[in-house]
């Protein structure tokens, strides 16, 4: 009688979720530094809200060569950020963008959701924005905001410089006095400022 010989097979071990966010960390920061040394002088990473990993996929999308686009807005527009302008018999249907699936435009959108979370100048701005048309136009608006940035970035390999937060708050101020100064004089009135005693 012929003995069963009995084999043994090993199951192949599963790699567990933390190695694999590690390895893929490893090998984004591999990978960053021969995609982003011929990006010469700009350093996309130090615009507000983007990552390794969000530069990588904005490059893979859009790449380095900004001469396809005859300018910001040509690109914008190519995203589908831009407002619609769908008029007929010289009257103004609607104003929405249009519907564009483009990756690009997509990673936008969420980092500038992320933004709207952080103390930053972009961030105030998209809170502004918020505020005056509502989360999803404001979401838009950012995502062009970080859109015009990116394209004169590398169009014309310019350095982003961040605008100081105290400053940004005092344009905005005097912005919105302005805008109260003209909403009064409709009417016929006229603001007073008036100074509080110490």
């Amino acid at each position: 009688m012929k003995k069963s010989s009995s084999t043994s097979t090993k199951k192949p071990s599963i790699p567990k979720p933390n190695s694999l966010r590690r390895k893929r960390r490893l090998q984004a920061v591999a990978v960053e530094a021969p995609v982003l040394e011929g990006l010469k002088q700009v350093n996309l990473l130090a615009v507000t809200g983007l990552n390794v990993l969000s530069v990588l996929m904005l490059l893979g999308e859009i790449g380095v060569d900004m001469s396809r686009w005859r300018s910001a807005k040509a690109f914008c527009s190519w995203l589908g950020l831009c407002p619609g302008t769908r008029i007929s018999g010289g009257k103004v249907l609607s104003r929405r963008t249009r519907r564009v699936v483009n990756r690009a435009a997509t990673l936008l959108r969420v980092v500038a959701v992320a933004l709207g979370r952080s103390d930053t100048w972009l961030g105030r701005w998209h809170r502004r924005k918020k505020a005056q048309l509502g989360a999803p136009k404001a979401v838009t608006a950012t995502a062009r905001k970080l859109a015009c940035i990116i394209y004169h970035m590398l169009k014309y390999q310019d350095a982003y410089v961040p605008i100081d937060e105290v400053a940004y708050e005092a344009k905005a101020n005097q912005q919105r006095l302005r805008h109260l100064h003209r909403e009064a004089e409709k009417p016929g009135l006229k603001l007073v400022q008036v100074q509080h005693a110490a």
